[in-house]
């Protein structure tokens, strides 16, 4: 039995990842933009894309009740991506998370599941504020935080030695 959508657009659903999305999750999270734009997660097997869902995405929906949603196509059901919030130890607020496969860039679903996200976020989880964080130089990132609405707040130090991202904020209405 499938899993039931967290929420729908008008051409994607979005639900909770589930082991059956290993592959997928190799293929995405091994994709050179990926690592060079959101790290290197070590997820080269099934086995790792396991230990990646079991201690990523389903323990943060153990914890809060969200986390990274798989993004599929509902014309055809086809994986595009993973879209959803995840609350960092790093960070004071729930950051909106987001990556897609390159074939499916510039096709308006990052803005279309993200600006889904946000709304969802303020309505059944009561979300008031929620960030995004980017590398500096991910220009296509910037943009779709800042048509969901996000400005730009400060530059911010995720990990000692490495370089600071572009954190950005917006006040969520409908909480």
């Amino acid at each position: 039995m499938a899993t039931r959508p967290e929420l729908e657009t008008p051409r994607l659903t979005l639900r909770r990842f589930e082991f059956a999305d290993a592959p997928f999750v190799v293929t995405l999270l091994n994709e050179p933009s990926f690592i060079e734009n959101i790290g290197d997660r070590g997820v080269r097997s099934i086995e790792d894309a396991h230990r990646y869902l079991r201690e990523g995405p389903m323990a943060m929906y153990d914890a809060y009740g969200f986390g990274l949603w798989h993004a599929s196509r509902r014309s055809d059901g086809a994986p595009v991506g993973m879209c959803g919030l995840l609350k960092r130890d790093s960070l004071a607020d729930v950051d909106l998370g987001y990556a897609y496969l390159p074939a499916h860039w510039g096709q308006g679903y990052a803005i279309e599941a993200a600006a889904a996200t946000l709304a969802h976020g303020a309505r059944k989880f009561g979300l008031r504020r929620v960030i995004g964080i980017v590398s500096q130089g991910n220009s296509a990132s910037i943009r779709v935080l800042e048509k969901s609405g996000m400005r730009f707040e400060r530059m911010h130090s995720m990990r000692a030695g490495e370089p600071d991202v572009r954190l950005y904020g917006c006040e969520l209405e409908g909480a």
